[in-house]
């Protein structure tokens, strides 16, 4: 393929531009753009709940219901025929249940004008998720019912905890369950990890979540408010129901009146629940930054005569990470609204508690999940087979699959990548306490992850699984393979974004990044 930073425009599409730098940034915009058109549209394969004359699989909250469980179908119609037309009047047509209103279905439909158009993502990064009766649907659910149960334990307490030896050994029991194992077994220590290169070295939470730093002359320390342990929502179908519907309930999250770092289940749900999409990651850089460990590519290492700012250095950091971030947003809330249309867990449990009260639905969960210690176990305490929630309005008003947490994450971890060295090596590892009023030394304790050594990537990937997770599992508003895809779509996006950006560059250069998957991928201008 022709290099689109140097190519000249085809003779029929070059306009009568004189000024010579002009004719340059067109040519460069005309290429890429035709460069991102050419690629060949991927297959967007779903998982056939939404042909459910029910819609029990669908996505549906907010949405006029006609009882729990059950939508109605008028206005799941008139909703579909929005998604279809995209226009923005047409969402206005549907009859909501409450207050609460749909969250952006436009953002599907924007456009991009550095990488390719959303609708260009999707499979393999983007496979069907799990449909409700299937086995792997019922395994993920056994695993969000085990982390409501694990909410408020820290994660340097796990190895000690029953409960998280409760979750490990069921989940070691479920051949469809894709989190990571030892031997084929999951250990306490492993729950609730990504797979990526590194996620199991040291403790659960990435280095660049916890490391104290500096916002410019502020100092950051890294605690955050957080909310009181044990307050827990959406036990009861009434309160269920209601924020189906999209109906306020009145109750406020209560927060805790003690800063603490980021050391358990509540703590980090509570941080997505506010945090603005790409904040971890403009903290990683933060944190990066100061340790002078530039990508080798960078055109400036072995540089005597000149030194960068406006390009690969702080200001190009900072300002890429919140481009790349819109970008990637765009691009799974086109998989959000017009592709998957996937339910949220708080919906799917609630299939499994009104199944439980002898209702019928068009499709029912494995038995799995009936059968389950997880099941059990919730029920003990909160006396419904609900998921418990850790906010009152449960998830947002937005289809589950895949995350915008995740997607986001994918792609900043990835420009990161791009600007810093990815094997530099972080010494002197640091952990939460078991209560997260300060950070102790990692030396492989029990329960915190096995011993080896932290990587910049290996961080990385642990910190966009984190703050997945974090809204996901710990937050019980996303699936694991909500997360581990978005992830993935995150990675493919920010992939095409730099293969334009580097387009914008004077300096020749020609930057390799390793993919999550093990394998490099090159950029260059030259």
């Amino acid at each position: 393929m022709a290099n689109p930073c140097t190519t000249a425009v085809p003779a029929p599409c070059k306009p009568a531009i004189s000024d010579a730098r002009v004719l340059d940034n067109f040519t460069r915009r005309f290429n890429t753009a035709t460069t991102q058109a050419l690629v060949t549209p991927p297959g967007h394969p779903v998982n056939g709940d939404l042909g459910l004359g029910d819609k029990c699989g669908s996505y549906s909250k907010a949405i006029q219901q006609n009882s729990p469980g059950k939508v109605n179908l008028t206005q799941f119609g008139k909703f579909q025929t929005a998604i279809a037309s995209g226009k923005f009047s047409d969402f206005d047509l549907i009859t909501l249940g409450g207050t609460q209103r749909l969250n952006d279905p436009m953002g599907a439909y924007a456009y991009a004008f550095l990488g390719a158009d959303s609708s260009l993502f999707g499979a393999p990064s983007v496979p069907a998720p799990p449909a409700v009766a299937s086995k792997p649907y019922a395994t993920e659910l056994v695993e969000l019912y085990w982390c409501s149960l694990l909410r408020d334990v820290a994660f340097s307490d796990y190895a000690t905890n029953a409960t998280a030896h409760a979750a490990a050994d069921e989940l070691s029991t479920l051949p469809t369950y894709a989190g990571p194992t030892v031997s084929g077994k999951v250990t306490p220590e492993l729950l609730f990890r990504g797979k990526f290169p590194g996620e199991d070295i040291g403790p659960y939470m990435s280095q660049f979540l916890i490391m104290p730093t500096n916002f410019g002359a502020l100092p950051f320390d890294q605690k955050y408010i957080t909310y009181r342990p044990g307050v827990d929502y959406m036990t009861d179908l009434a309160s269920w129901y209601e924020v189906q519907q999209g109906i306020v309930t009145g109750f406020t999250n209560e927060p805790d009146s003690v800063p603490r770092f980021l050391h358990n289940g509540r703590g980090l749900a509570a941080y997505t629940h506010v945090d603005e999409l790409y904040q971890a990651y403009f903290t990683a850089y933060l944190v990066l930054n100061p340790m002078n460990i530039p990508n080798l590519g960078n055109p400036y290492v072995g540089m005597h005569s000149q030194k960068p700012f406006g390009t690969f250095a702080g200001p190009d950091f900072a300002a890429v990470l919140a481009q790349v971030a819109k970008y990637a947003l765009n691009a799974v809330w086109y998989q959000k609204w017009v592709v998957h249309l996937r339910h949220r867990p708080e919906a799917g449990a609630g299939l499994v508690h009104l199944i439980k009260q002898g209702k019928t639905f068009d499709a029912t969960p494995d038995n799995i999940i009936f059968n389950s210690k997880a099941l059990a176990a919730s029920h003990a305490k909160y006396g419904t087979y609900l998921l418990s929630q850790p906010f009152p309005e449960g998830s947002p008003t937005h289809p589950a699959y895949p995350t915008g947490h995740g997607t986001v994450g994918g792609a900043c971890i990835t420009a990161l990548k791009f600007f810093f060295n990815g094997d530099a090596q972080l010494t002197n590892p640091m952990m939460p306490n078991y209560n997260g009023t300060a950070l102790v030394p990692w030396t492989g304790q029990p329960g915190a992850g096995k011993p080896g050594t932290l990587t910049v990537n290996g961080e990385l990937h642990k910190l966009a699984h984190n703050v997945t997770f974090a809204h996901g599992l710990h937050g019980g508003m996303h699936w694991r393979s909500d997360s581990d895809s978005s992830i993935q779509l995150g990675e493919a996006a920010a992939i095409s974004f730099l293969h334009d950006l580097v387009c914008t560059y004077a300096e020749p250069f020609k930057i390799t990044i390793t993919k999550l998957d093990g394998t490099p991928e090159v950029f260059t201008n030259m």
